[in-house]
């Protein structure tokens, strides 16, 4: 009997961007996640050192695979997060052996509220999904060209999604509304920042892919819901 499917197309390098990506993921979420930093005055969270380049391989993976592929991505990025901070949430709750004096510390760096768990997974949802739709769709508009474009404007937007949703989900009554305010913005700011200043790096990586793979996606046909692993 044959059939008519497709075979799935094999890429070289998908993978390894694909974990990359769920790396500096859980780093962003795991690591200083709570932290606020004050450098000459100026005031972020310390997730800023990691979650920028989340948004960077986002963009790479939808303008060179496509934004059914990124998709793929996010919901793996998704899964690893839920699992750590379950994980973390498990760990921190058993009953520490007589003795044992870390547990001060372990509740510290991995006790964050579900309330924080909450607001970062749905923020990550939002901001990950709508960066990846605006740069799919701004990708069509542009015909493909002015990638620099794209790679800030859907940061610009998918940020706005994030940022509007964590913090205020986050800290809002727990941080002073100064405080709070403060640091979204400067947080924001940083992101968007650390999106122009890689845009170098970003075309390096983009070139480079294109042409080692022999692919360079358009979603012309594509169905942008972010409920579906279909590619």
């Amino acid at each position: 009997m044959q059939s008519n499917a497709q075979p799935v197309r094999q890429y070289k390098y998908f993978d390894f961007v694909m974990a990359a990506f769920v790396t500096v993921l859980l780093c962003a979420n795991l690591i200083g996640v709570s932290k606020v930093i004050t450098i000459s005055s100026f005031t972020f969270g310390a997730g800023n050192l990691f979650f920028p380049l989340s948004y960077l391989f986002g963009d790479i993976l939808t303008e060179v695979y496509g934004y059914a592929k990124s998709r793929r991505v996010v919901w793996a990025g998704f899964g690893a997060l839920f699992f750590a901070s379950f994980m973390a949430w498990v760990v921190v709750s058993l009953p520490p052996a007589e003795g044992y004096k870390g547990q001060e510390a372990l509740q510290q760096i991995f006790g964050s509220t579900w309330r924080i768990v909450l607001a970062s997974m749905l923020g990550y949802f939002a901001g990950e999904f709508t960066n990846s739709f605006v740069l799919a769709r701004m990708k069509i508009m542009t015909k493909g060209k002015h990638l620099w474009s794209r790679t800030i404007g859907s940061t610009v937007v998918g940020e706005v999604a994030d940022t509007l949703i964590f913090y205020p989900l986050a800290f809002y009554g727990s941080w002073p509304t100064e405080l709070l305010i403060q640091v979204m913005i400067a947080n924001y700011c940083i992101k968007v920042g650390w999106e122009i200043l890689a845009t170098p790096f970003t075309y390096k990586i983009v070139g480079f892919l294109k042409k080692a793979e022999n692919v360079d996606f358009f979603d012309h046909n594509t169905k942008f819901t972010p409920f579906s692993l279909k590619e």
